[in-house]
């Protein structure tokens, strides 16, 4: 019972932080490469409340919810540890990408208090300097480097 806790809470904290990378290899490579169509809108404000680039977003939350559906068909929490991982990640994504930094959600003033929040804010903003399909840098979303530390 224990042991199985612990394997648990293991594939939840893995899952979360694979997710980055996950994240940052679909931005480099997907985002700003074949499906830049899609992304090419949050790059550029339009003023819209919804962009093209929010289907990425939708695409991530099917397969948080395939993953807590397999759960509980198979009747195994393995799944259903992936699922909350992956779905932790989602929510710190929201948090810091959507209501944080692009200030989608005006109602919830988040504000970037801490050296980490500071560093990621910084790094995407770097990311958000350029507008364009290809050399950009920074992407990743909740872990950004030293060199994006803000004194």
């Amino acid at each position: 019972m224990i042991l199985e806790i612990i394997i648990n809470a293991a594939i939840i904290v893995f899952m979360a932080c694979f997710m980055e990378g996950v994240a940052w290899f679909t931005h480099k490579y997907v985002m700003h490469g074949f499906l830049w169509i899609l992304h090419e809108d949050h790059h550029r404000y339009t003023g819209h409340r919804f962009e093209k680039n929010d289907l990425f977003a939708i695409f991530f939350s099917a397969i948080a919810i395939l993953l807590f559906l397999a759960g509980s068909l198979t009747g195994t929490f393995y799944f259903t540890s992936m699922a909350i991982g992956v779905t932790l990640y989602g929510i710190g994504y929201v948090l810091f990408h959507d209501i944080m930094f692009h200030r989608r959600i005006k109602s919830i003033p988040l504000k970037p208090t801490t050296p980490y929040l500071k560093r990621i804010v910084n790094a995407h903003s770097v990311h958000h300097q350029r507008n364009t399909k290809n050399k950009d840098k920074a992407y990743g979303f909740l872990y950004a480097s030293a060199k994006y530390n803000v004194d």
